[in-house]
């Protein structure tokens, strides 16, 4: 009976770390995934601003071309 015990206590040390190794890979895999994940929202949002900035530009440019089609409709 002890020898069968000292049998399973040998094999479930080995498993236990051969687990205990899988979820430690698992969970490292798990958070550079996360950060990557970050690191492409960051760029998004980057970009939104970007292009936010891009089209508030051109539609103060539309203005002042309007403005200086009005006025020289005006002076005509």
């Amino acid at each position: 009976m002890t020898g069968m015990i000292a049998v399973i206590m040998v094999f479930s040390i080995p498993l236990a770390g051969i687990i205990t190794s899988h979820l430690q890979s698992q969970s490292k895999l798990k958070s550079k995934m996360i950060e990557s994940e970050l690191e492409l929202e960051k760029l998004k949002h980057d970009n939104f601003v970007i292009e936010t900035q891009k089209m508030r530009l051109e539609l103060e440019q539309l203005k002042l071309e309007d403005a200086k089609k009005d006025n020289n409709r005006l002076l005509k």
